[in-house]
Formats: structure tokens, C-alpha cells, sequence
């Protein structure tokens, strides 16, 4: 690569670093003078790349959005940290965007760099069953409404929302939107890929304040041991194993509100979600340990139901 060539690309990625630069800044960078600076912005905007310059004692140059991606340039950790992004990208809903673009990224990768990334072989494993696949579309128009701060009107499972829409959040491999419903007038999370939106937006809205002022800590709060957006059936009991030997398989391992509570040596009780009684009776006997004390009485119904029909199959 050439002197000049070299020097342009340096250029490149310290425009991509941050929004300005004055002349001197980058000719100091660079090592050259405040003529040769300006005559590599000019190749870069030959090249298709908007830089404008930017008034001020001594000059500057800003590298402004386009109608099109350019070529970007990325530094070798930058690149290998790109690529093992999307190779992980799982969960997501975007699996295939995310194996086109890997794939568009190791192709111009040099080859040092891409024996590095061919080297990093990691199965990222969902939490629980493939998510739905997620509309692109509708996710930006959901990140849209958040930032411009607009009211949303969307489908969702049958029922038409309007909501105040707060946060985008991903949990246990799916997307979520927190919100703040008008016609409930309470906040709810909503999950993404069952949001079919309506158009035109709605008026602009100032922002309530989150309970607690802390997205990740409201979500957890919804998502383990309060109230939760999904499972209609939530019950708890005492299952007869410490809390300790319990805990590991909790964490998400039903989609659900998994919680679990210390009650002294060999007992601890368990707060699980799921969509019926039966199936919540059911995710209960997978810690092979005794139960006691279930709650709510459906919860204890549904026991009973299961017992029967497991008597039965034993036969």
C-alpha cells in the first residue's frame, strides 16, 4: 500500500472515531500538513464518504451519514470483535441477517484476521425454545417511537393497545417492549414479535418516570417473582431440597417467573409461571424433590390431576 493510500485510511478511521476534528488535530495525527489533509478528505469524498468542513478559527472536518453504507474501516480488534458478534448473535430473531453479514465481513477480512475469527468456534446456546423470528421492520419503528417519543397503536394477541413506549429489552433470548399503557394506565412489557403495529403514530408524550428509575432492574423485577407480562398461571410451593441445590435451575429455565426463597436446611420455596395449571404442576416435578404446600389452589388441583393421570400411566 502506498504512502498516500495508507495515510487516507489512517484519515478514514479517525473520522470514524469521533464527530470533529480540526485541520491541525489531523494533520498532527497524520503527520503531515494542513494542504495534504485536505487534499485526502477530497479523495474520500471522490470515494463517496460526506465530509463537511466545519467553521471555526482553525477549520475542521466532520464525517456526516449518507444515502448509502459506505466502506468502513475497523482497526484488527474492532473486526474480530465485529465478527464474534455476529457469530453469537443468537436469540435475537435476526440469525440470518446476522450469518449474511458475517459472512460479507469475513470475506474482506485479511487472512490473519480471518484465521483468528475461524478460530473462535463457540455454539451459542438459547435459553429456552428458538424465539420467533423478528420483524426488522417493526423493530425499528418500535426504536423509532421510543426515541422520538410518539405514541404507539399496535395489535397484540387480538387486543388493540395504545401505549407510551419506553424501552426496547431483550430477555431470555426474545425481545420486549416496555411501555405504559393508556387504557390499562399501568406499565406493561409486551413481546415484540406479537406486536403487529398500526399506523399513523400517534401525538408526541413526556416520559413517566420508571418505577425504580432502572430498566433492567423493573424488568427483572416483572420477569422473576412479580408480576409478569406473559404467564397466566402462576403459583409457587415448597419443594423439600435446599435453596442452593435449586437455585442453578431456575435462572430462565422456564421462560417464566422462576424465584426461590431460603426456608432452613433440605427446604426452600419456589415461585415458577407457565400457561396452564397442569403444565405449572408439571415443571415442579422436574427438581425430583418432595412438594408441600402449593398455592394457589388451582396450583394444588392441578397436582392432583397430574398424580392421578401418572398413577394411571404407571399401570
Amino acid at each position: 500500500m502506498t504512502g498516500t493510500s495508507s495515510r487516507t485510511l489512517r484519515l478514514l478511521s479517525l473520522l470514524q472515531t469521533r464527530p470533529d476534528w480540526t485541520g491541525p488535530q489531523l494533520a498532527e495525527r497524520l503527520d503531515a500538513s494542513e494542504r495534504t489533509v485536505r487534499r485526502d478528505v477530497d479523495r474520500l469524498r471522490d470515494l463517496g464518504y460526506r465530509i463537511t468542513a466545519v467553521r471555526g478559527p482553525h477549520g475542521g472536518y466532520r464525517l456526516e451519514p449518507g444515502s448509502a453504507l459506505p466502506p468502513l474501516l475497523f482497526d484488527d480488534e474492532q473486526a474480530v470483535a465485529l465478527a464474534v458478534a455476529l457469530r453469537t448473535a443468537t436469540g435475537t430473531g435476526m440469525e440470518d441477517a446476522a450469518a449474511l453479514a458475517l459472512a460479507a465481513v469475513r470475506q474482506v477480512l485479511p487472512p490473519r484476521l480471518r484465521r483468528r475469527v475461524d478460530a473462535v468456534q463457540v455454539a451459542a446456546v438459547p435459553r429456552g425454545p428458538r424465539p420467533a423470528p423478528i420483524d426488522t421492520e417493526v423493530l425499528l419503528a418500535l426504536a423509532a417511537a421510543v426515541r422520538d417519543r410518539e405514541e404507539l397503536r399496535f395489535d397484540h394477541q387480538g387486543a388493540r393497545r395504545r401505549v407510551h413506549p419506553h424501552h426496547l429489552v431483550t430477555w431470555n433470548d426474545r425481545w420486549y417492549l416496555v411501555a405504559w399503557d393508556l387504557d390499562r394506565d399501568d406499565w406493561r412489557v409486551f413481546r415484540v414479535d406479537r406486536i403487529a403495529p398500526r399506523t399513523p403514530a400517534g401525538p408526541r408524550f413526556t416520559p413517566r418516570e420508571l418505577p425504580g428509575g432502572d430498566v433492567t432492574a423493573f424488568v427483572r423485577a416483572r420477569f422473576r417473582g412479580g408480576e409478569h407480562p406473559e404467564w397466566p398461571c402462576r403459583g409457587d410451593a415448597v419443594l423439600l431440597r435446599s435453596a442452593d441445590a435449586v437455585a442453578p435451575f431456575l435462572d430462565g429455565a422456564f421462560d417464566g417467573v422462576d424465584h426461590v426463597e431460603a426456608l432452613g436446611p433440605g427446604r426452600c420455596r419456589v415461585a415458577l409461571g407457565s400457561w396452564s395449571w397442569p403444565a405449572l404442576a408439571a415443571s415442579f416435578g422436574r427438581f425430583d424433590a418432595g412438594i408441600e404446600s402449593a398455592r394457589p389452589p388451582e396450583l394444588a388441583r392441578a397436582f392432583a390431576r397430574l398424580a392421578t393421570r401418572f398413577a394411571a400411566a404407571s399401570l
